[in-house]
């Protein structure tokens, strides 16, 4: 229940505000007062606060509503304010107190100017936000690229919460077709920008960039419209000649895409491998979960042939923390393109990639061995794509690997084409 005290409105003139420095509460009358508070004591040749307060009292409480500074708010405008105020404290219908219904105003407001971000501007506090749980940062600088490149001149001064499923399609229609796997990546990003607009506020309702149940009704399939590129891979019936031309290669590079090879293990994997996480009593590689594409810490057996290399790159050791392979640079390890120079340059190999050993890997010890699938594709540090059979797998088959890690480091050392089946130890435990 609001209560209304005081007398009349007029007991202040525009004059006499304007010279009133005495400290206190003034009242004009009807709950408007002019609030003159004196300097803080510490405060030398500081000068009176003057303001106005609309002071009432609702359900047998005192509450004080400031309605702004003075001279910025002038006496008539402060009147204004208080009549504002009595009226909503008055409503007739639903009495409210003013100083709830501000707070909620000012709140809308909040959410109006939020959701005026633009996509272009929900992209970068998309990427400011989970740049730290990216390890490699040319994964942020992709992410940022394409849409950049694709999304942006479309969309990215759209506001965020009117993006609608026809301007998605706008983006992804152009090149869906031609670069079916660069559109397929942007549709995934734009979807997780637009689902981290949606949790911050910005935008409610369904994904427009959602592909099951959505687009795949509009887009056809990209399997259905380009074919996978695949890295080229060497033939596993020829790794022999190639492992032995590899090997009458000088320097450090050669030595290290020999390691590459033998331990099936990605290029960034093996450039930043560092003398900590080699084991040679365990005759054991740890690398640790921020270098691996799937976020989990990968142990990778060392055969025979992958210790030598680690001991013969004992001479250029420079401490624990040191680069296993370094490079040129003092205190660098190894480019990005000391591989892909090694095929190139050195051994004028233009039909493989370094990435596609993994698949000659895989293909010889699918075709050519016994070892069981899940060995394999732990070997890979693939997740097993089957959920019931990852969650009885539980281990790393970590001994299971040795053996095949060695089978594969002696198939590496044949020069003969002829396969050769290599059966799994019974009873060999995990």
């Amino acid at each position: 229940m609001y209560t209304d005290y005081g007398n009349g409105m007029g007991k202040l003139t525009a004059r006499g505000v304007a010279n009133l420095r005495k400290p206190g509460m003034h009242g004009d009358g009807r709950n408007l007062y002019f609030k003159v508070t004196p300097p803080k004591q510490e405060s030398r040749n500081g000068t009176v606060s003057r303001s106005w307060v609309f002071r009432y009292m609702i359900d047998g409480r005192a509450r004080l509503m400031g309605l702004g500074p003075y001279p910025e708010i002038s006496l008539e405008q402060a009147r204004a304010k208080a009549m504002e105020a009595r009226a909503i404290l008055r409503d007739p219908d639903n009495p409210r107190d003013p100083l709830e219904v501000r707070a909620e105003l000012e709140a809308a407001r909040k959410r109006a100017r939020g959701q005026a971000v633009t996509f272009d501007k929900a992209v970068e506090a998309y990427l400011a936000a989970n740049r730290a749980a990216w390890s490699n940062p040319k994964h942020a600088a992709q992410w940022e690229s394409t849409l950049a490149t694709y999304a942006s001149p479309l969309i990215g001064s759209s506001i965020v919460r009117d993006i609608e499923t026809a301007d998605v399609v706008r983006v992804l229609d152009p090149i869906w077709r031609t670069k079916t796997e660069t559109a397929s990546r942007l549709r995934q990003r734009i979807e997780k920008v637009l689902d981290y607009a949606t949790t911050r506020g910005l935008r409610s309702g369904d994904n427009p960039a959602r592909w099951r149940g959505h687009l795949d009704t509009i887009l056809p399939k990209p399997s259905k419209v380009a074919k996978v590129q695949n890295h080229p891979a060497l033939p596993h019936s020829e790794i022999g000649g190639f492992i032995h031309e590899l090997r009458a290669l000088d320097g450090i590079a050669p030595l290290a895409f020999e390691f590459l090879i033998l331990t099936a293990t990605r290029t960034t994997e093996t450039r930043a491998a560092r003398w900590k996480e080699i084991d040679l009593v365990g005759k054991v590689w740890t690398i640790p979960a921020e270098r691996m594409k799937a976020g989990k810490e990968h142990r990778v057996p060392l055969s025979d042939r992958a210790l030598e290399i680690v001991e013969a790159m004992k001479a250029h050791k420079d401490g624990e923390d040191g680069w296993l392979f370094p490079g040129a640079k003092a205190g660098s390890s190894l480019s990005n393109g000391a591989f892909l120079s090694v095929l190139r340059m050195r051994m004028n190999r233009t039909d493989i990639t370094p990435h596609g050993f993994r698949s000659t890997f895989r293909d010889w010890a699918g075709e050519e061995t016994a070892f069981p699938r899940e060995v394999i594709e732990h070997a890979l540090a693939h997740r097993l794509k089957d959920k019931a059979e990852a969650a009885y797998q539980r281990g790393d088959l970590l001994r299971k690997r040795a053996q095949l890690m060695q089978a594969w480091a002696d198939r590496c050392m044949r020069l003969d084409k002829t396969s050769e089946t290599v059966m799994t130890f019974r009873g060999a435990a995990n």
